[in-house]
């Protein structure tokens, strides 16, 4: 039985049995031995020619693709560059517009913090007042009492 688990590819066993059916096509074929190698040559010299001018129209394609992608990929190249310089000057643009109202904002909200802490203080100073008045009347009033 066949194991795929193996590695074994199907595709090696049926190359092994078409090698193996050629040799023995040509052990009980009806030519003489001469016969066989003269057709054996002749067929060799033509698949030798059809693989030599199929790699040679393969790599002139492979060579004009990689060409025709190489020109591709610098235009996309160039292109990106292009829109990041564009939506880099665009954001540079826009910060140049957006920074002066955020600065006058910025000094509004610091004006406004520091006058709400100014009232906190004063507030605050005011109700320090307050029971400093209380403490010095209360120490006043129970020295006078103790003191009659």
């Amino acid at each position: 039985m066949y194991d795929y688990r193996r590695g074994e590819s199907i595709l090696g066993a049926f190359l092994l049995g078409g090698i193996i059916g050629a040799v023995l096509g040509l052990l009980f074929s009806p030519r003489s031995g001469r016969e066989n190698r003269d057709f054996i040559a002749a067929k060799a010299d033509e698949y030798w020619g059809e693989g030599k001018q199929f790699y040679e129209t393969s790599r002139a394609k492979v060579l004009d693709e990689t060409e025709e992608m190489r020109v591709k990929i610098d235009s996309a190249r160039d292109r990106l560059k292009e829109q990041v310089g564009t939506v880099t000057q665009q954001a540079k643009d826009k910060v140049q517009q957006i920074a002066p109202a955020a600065k006058d904002a910025l000094g509004k909200a610091g004006e406004s913090v520091k006058s709400g802490i100014d009232a906190a203080e004063s507030k605050a100073q005011g109700a320090l007042d307050k029971v400093a008045e209380k403490t010095t009347a209360a120490e006043g009033g129970a020295g006078a009492a103790t003191t009659e």
